[in-house]
């Protein structure tokens, strides 16, 4: 039975729609929470693969998020274990950092539902095939990435020049949140410090344009996430079959 690794950083930032999906694949996950264990220390011994969620924090935080630095040794020792690694919007950024790449602010924040275009390398990747010329995402990020050195871009957008990247076989960074569903989405507009984040745009961004574009788009959303997340978990080779490990 393959064993996920999963750090996370504040409560509402969760796996989303790829939890059922892991646990109907006979995944066993262990959310590592540094917003409630900061000095946690794991290890991926055991573990076939690693997941990093989304937060608000940026990688440059160390002093005041010193768990930071853990994240990026443990997403460099994932890779030199050669393990799936997938990393979403602040995952995505330290897989940036730990392969040596710059993250900063992007020109402007991106809240809510945005066109995003596979690039053609993407027509060739196990995952990003699914994707067709031109998709509505969700996202929620102030900061974005480089393209580390040796790794391929696999969507872009207008607003935010790097959406996805691979790096290797088995590692990926995704900058936007494909995990969401509508009933997550609203959880997040529900939460104080993000409502605060989006009245501080100044009315560019709207919680209610942001509902208007999820009745549109999160059902086919949802249908993406599904076929890229499986394709995902086949990265893991036969490890359901074998129920083994790297390391036992």
């Amino acid at each position: 039975m393959p064993r996920l690794l999963v750090l996370q950083h504040v409560a509402h930032e969760i796996l989303g729609t790829l939890d059922p999906l892991l646990r109907s694949h006979g995944f066993r996950n262990r959310y590592v929470n540094f917003g409630r264990q900061p000095d946690a220390t794991p290890s991926l011994d055991g573990y076939h693969g690693l997941v990093v969620l989304g937060g608000p924090m940026n990688v440059d935080q160390t002093d005041e998020h010193p768990h930071l630095e853990t994240e990026v040794r443990l997403l460099a020792d994932a890779m030199d274990r050669d393990l799936p690694v997938l990393g979403i919007c602040l995952g995505a950024q330290l897989l940036a950092k730990a392969l040596g790449a710059n993250v900063g602010p992007n020109p402007e924040k991106e809240i809510g539902w945005y066109e995003v275009r596979p690039c053609e390398a993407a027509q060739d990747d196990l995952l990003f095939s699914h994707f067709a010329p031109s998709e509505q995402i969700f996202q929620w990020h102030g900061d974005t990435f480089e393209i580390p050195r040796g790794g391929i871009r696999l969507a872009t957008a207008e607003t935010c020049e790097n959406q996805a990247f691979r790096h290797g076989d088995r590692s990926y960074g995704l900058q936007f949140h494909l995990e969401v569903d509508g009933p997550l989405i609203e959880r997040w507009l529900g939460i104080p410090d993000l409502q605060r984040e989006i009245e501080a745009e100044g009315g560019r961004i709207r919680a209610d344009q942001i509902r208007l574009d999820s009745q549109r788009y999160a059902k086919r959303l949802e249908a993406l996430s599904a076929r890229v997340f499986t394709d995902f978990m086949g990265l893991f080779g036969d490890l359901r079959r074998r129920g083994v490990g790297p390391h036992g």
